[in-house]
């Protein structure tokens, strides 16, 4: 293969990233991403199931191993309860435990984080997955949906829980917003029991 021949891996690269980037939605460069060497995995954590689409067609592109961040105790069913549970949280530093670890976190070269901002941060979930493994020497690459505010402090915590890697430039996208689809569907419900 001539060094200017891009690899299959590039090839793919491009053809997830390119389409979100031309929309606005995404600020890490194909280019940039394709540069990944090694072994990757797609971590995520997602309530709603907005992040879980990203992080599996990023692992679908990739052909990655692919691993769901689940706090020990589930968040509750009610999406205000659990507003609140994660104010409260990341209000004292808390972070949940884990129901599991990745196994073998030392043989990744990369890792794609997938999550969605909890009131303009990382989930406290996240945080615990951060501080479970050891990420000295690996990329980092976050793959973030939001409900419309963008990153919020994201990028510094985990800068802050990863000290020792490489943070490369996220990819966001607004997800819909599950309050707003509560809200629209209760205001549509009690217009409809009148």
């Amino acid at each position: 293969m001539a060094p200017d021949d891009p690899t299959r891996r590039e090839i793919l690269m491009s053809s997830l990233l390119l389409p979100l980037a031309a929309g606005g939605a995404a600020s890490v460069s194909p280019a940039a991403a394709a540069r990944i060497e090694g072994t990757i995995l797609v971590a995520y954590f997602s309530r709603s199931g907005n992040t879980r689409v990203v992080a599996g067609q990023v692992s679908r592109a990739l052909r990655t191993d692919l691993f769901e961040i689940v706090p020990e105790k589930p968040y509750p069913e009610d999406y205000f309860e659990t507003v609140e549970q994660a104010q409260q949280e990341s209000g004292r530093g808390y972070e949940p435990p884990l129901k599991r670890t990745v196994a073998d976190v030392a043989r990744y070269n990369a890792v794609f984080l997938g999550f969605p901002i909890w009131g303009m941060t990382v989930p406290p979930v996240v945080r615990s997955f951060l501080t479970a493994h050891d990420f000295s020497g690996k990329k980092i690459i976050p793959l973030v949906t939001h409900g419309g505010y963008g990153l919020g402090d994201s990028l510094s915590v985990l800068a802050g829980h990863t000290p020792q890697a490489q943070l490369a430039d996220a990819f966001s996208m607004q997800a819909p917003q599950e309050r707003q689809t509560i809200t629209r569907v209760m205001d549509w419900l009690g217009k409809i029991q009148r």
